[in-house]
């Protein structure tokens, strides 16, 4: 009983831990959530299913990864060049480095829009670039945090039950 108690606080403060990281990119949320799910899964009171673990799992990896891509993608898809997708990325990068939690929003923005000004494209379409750059970052945090709910209610409601 001890070490369910343990697990289950393990956890819940991984849970928590998941949602922050939906906000902070310094913090792997869908990861964190994903492994406060297997501690209870270990725990003696509650065993999820193999088909539960490997569906969230896999859905883990994809937002995980898709979180990555979805800025450039972004760029792409309001018409952006490979130089914008490219300053999005790169953007990115830099803006974790200077300031993580504002830079993830500016810094694909940012440089998506400088790299399509050096591309010689007009400041409106440059600006319509770096747009969707900071929606595909947008989409990635909405995605990351909708994970991050479903599991930590998933978990708190077998916590819950477990104890009845």
């Amino acid at each position: 009983m001890a070490v369910d108690i343990l697990l289950y606080l393990g956890a819940i403060s991984l849970l928590i831990l998941g949602i922050v990281g939906a906000f902070l990119p310094v913090l792997p949320g869908p990861p964190l959530s994903y492994i406060g799910i297997l501690l209870i899964h270990f725990s003696s009171k509650h065993t999820y299913s193999p088909e539960f673990l490997w569906t969230y799992g896999i859905i883990m990896v994809i937002i995980t990864v898709a979180d990555y891509i979805l800025p450039s993608w972004g760029t792409k898809k309001f018409g952006g060049t490979k130089y914008g997708m490219w300053g999005a990325a790169i953007g990115l990068l830099i803006g974790l480095i200077i300031y993580a939690p504002i830079g993830i929003f500016v810094g694909p923005f940012v440089g998506a829009f400088l790299a399509e000004l050096i591309n010689d494209k007009t400041s409106k379409e440059a600006l319509r670039s770096a747009f969707g750059s900071f929606l595909g970052i947008v989409f990635g945090v909405v995605l990351k945090f909708v994970f991050a709910i479903i599991l930590l209610f998933n978990g708190i409601w077998w916590m819950i039950a477990s104890f009845f």
